[in-house]
């Protein structure tokens, strides 16, 4: 279903350098709530290459898109204020997020997911085709580390770090009511415990290592709930079509994340 999106203003001046005001370094920590931060995020232009890529396939399209305006932009994270749980998995997919501007929104990985949440009652539905299609998160957001999709999947480390304030600051907005995570993968679960640090949680030392069906209980610094830290698997085809994460596997992660989370 095509869906209209308006254009990203582009100014000549890109915000690559940290003291640009509106790179991540300088903007997210002025985000006063989650629209905030959401809109801010959208029109984030700090990693040129990312940038170069995400609006490059939103002009080539796949033939099956070829009726879409493509989002183009970074796509921020999904799900209600007062979350109790939230989902943190890689970046988003080319002809995926990058294509309806929801996280894990129109390719299979996306499929995989939302079915399970709807499975385990956090989703409204089971299926995630569009922005506007309906689709309800039921006290999770969903996010990621890296809000641009990334050429073959992989950010660099530098696009990681540059984006992680994005990410530091939705978990600072969500910390009077989140009491679990789950991390989709080893390269969120790098991503996100230093984020969770920085965010006002103690991580342990050594830092816990990724697994699927990892877990780790991070304290908070100073007052507030503990988290309490799940890993799993990413819900990449890779992994779900060779059936190393199968839809038990993950119903059983997010059973465990949502409970702890009260949910």
């Amino acid at each position: 279903m095509p869906v209209s999106h308006p254009e990203q203003p582009k100014s000549p001046e890109q915000p690559e350098h940290p003291e640009h005001p509106e790179h991540p370094a300088r903007s997210a920590p002025g985000a006063g709530d989650l629209a905030d931060l959401d809109e801010r995020v959208s029109g984030c232009r700090a990693c040129p290459r990312l940038v170069r890529w995400r609006e490059e396939a939103a002009r080539t399209k796949r033939p099956a898109y070829r009726e879409w305006d493509y989002w183009a932009r970074p796509v921020p994270g999904f799900g209600p204020d007062g979350a109790a749980l939230a989902i943190v998995g890689l970046a988003p997919a080319a002809h995926g997020g990058n294509r309806t501007g929801r996280m894990f929104t129109g390719d299979r990985a996306g499929d995989f997911l939302f079915a399970a949440l709807h499975d385990v009652g956090l989703a409204s539905r089971p299926t995630s085709t569009h922005r506007g299609d309906g689709l309800e998160l039921r006290g999770v957001r969903v996010t990621a580390p890296v809000h641009c999709a990334p050429p073959a999947n992989r950010p660099t480390t530098e696009e990681r770090d540059t984006c992680r304030p994005w990410l530091v600051q939705e978990l600072r907005l969500l910390r009077p009511t989140l009491r679990s995570v789950v991390v989709l993968g080893s390269f969120g679960w790098q991503a996100a415990l230093p984020a969770l640090a920085s965010a006002g949680w103690e991580v342990p030392r050594p830092r816990p290592p990724f697994g699927h069906g990892a877990r780790a209980t991070l304290r908070a610094a100073g007052a507030g709930a503990p988290l309490r830290l799940f890993g799993c698997y990413h819900v990449s085809q890779q992994n779900t079509f060779t059936g190393r994460l199968t839809p038990a596997m993950l119903r059983d992660v997010l059973h465990a994340a949502a409970e702890a989370a009260g949910l």
